[in-house]
């Protein structure tokens, strides 16, 4: 059986030429010493500027929380027959994906995601501008997560926030490193008493989690589409704190160090799982210790799908994930009037 899947070998020549390149600019600017070269990786990572006027019926802008450590975050707004308060919007808090190494908020990838994500969704969307490694090692990605969370707690009254977001209905999402993110945000969140923002759920989207085991998938599938163990072993060494191996609880979530989340009231999980993803034990074990300790959660597989693939609107899967999410929100949001 191959290990390329007919998701990746029947895309658009575009496609596949636009993701290859962008593949190839992360492994070479991939330093033998750990380092990353970032000159050389802004040839390949473009960016998107934010606008002002409604791009495909969303518009957004870009916010600063702390300038010294580069924290800000981009605002998405969908637009709704002209008039961008007219609906009582839930608001997401996304985390990109990038290895925690590479991708910022504005990168196009980034940005496409997020404005698709607030249009098909029709919710508003706030995508968080982290630290990347090696230059910054873990906690300080969750604590910039954290920070959004708790500036928006604190400040909903700034120009250019839409007054009728609903902050009872808020969702902390991402995708591959920003799924892990997403976990320790949400934990965080859980163990704060935030009085205006309610976190109601967690939409994991091809999570990066990982151990010390060498799994099934992880081994069968060499030669997979964007990553394999050599890259992500190369990803927890810049990440994890120094001298940590990859049980860590930041990689290993369920793992022989983690903590017990038994106790929190931890939001409803939405856990999205490729076929062809190396990654996939990993994230199906995060649902399962989900479930195990006794927290709301829901495993969406697709069997065809790469890592990566909620990237490309032309493929089916990317579309029937999106319906998969706003079902999950909609069901979490009715929850209040049940």
């Amino acid at each position: 059986m191959s290990n390329v899947p007919s998701t990746w070998t029947n895309l658009s020549w575009k496609t596949k030429l636009a993701m290859s390149i962008f593949s190839f600019g992360i492994k070479l600017s991939f330093r033998s010493d750990g380092s990353i070269n970032r000159r050389l990786m802004s040839f390949f990572d473009f960016k998107a500027p934010p606008s002002a006027k409604p791009t495909d019926a969303v518009k957004s802008s870009d916010f600063n929380v702390d300038p010294s450590r580069n924290l800000w975050f981009r605002l998405y707004i969908p637009s709704t027959n002209g008039d961008d308060n007219a609906v009582n919007m839930p608001l997401i808090f996304y985390f990109h994906g990038g290895g925690f190494a590479w991708v910022q908020a504005n990168s196009i990838g980034s940005d496409n995601i997020c404005r698709r994500l607030a249009k098909e969704l029709n919710s508003v969307v706030i995508s968080i501008n982290y630290r990347n490694t090696p230059e910054h090692r873990y906690p300080s990605q969750v604590k910039d997560g954290f920070d959004v969370l708790s500036f928006i707690e604190n400040n909903t009254n700034f120009e250019g926030f839409p007054k009728l977001v609903n902050l009872n209905n808020c969702f902390i999402a991402g995708d591959s490193a920003g799924g892990n993110l997403a976990h320790h945000v949400a934990v965080k969140a859980c163990e704060s008493e935030f009085k205006n923002l309610k976190i109601i759920g967690v939409i994991a989207i091809q999570p990066f989690f990982g151990g010390q085991e060498r799994t099934e998938a992880e081994t069968r599938l060499v030669g997979a589409p964007f990553i394999n163990v050599q890259g992500t072993d190369g990803l927890w060494r810049m990440f994890l704190p120094e001298g940590a191996d990859r049980d860590h609880p930041a990689a290993n979530i369920f793992g022989p160090k983690s903590e017990d989340i038994s106790g929190l009231k931890f939001p409803a999980t939405i856990v999205i799982v490729g076929g062809f993803d190396p990654l996939q034990d990993w994230q199906k074990r995060y649902y399962e210790g989900l479930k195990k300790a006794g927290k709301e959660a829901y495993l969406i597989e697709y069997p065809n799908a790469f890592h990566a693939f909620y990237s490309v609107p032309e493929l089916e899967e990317a579309s029937l994930f999106i319906d998969e999410v706003r079902e999950f929100m909609k069901k979490e949001c009715a929850k209040r009037f049940d």
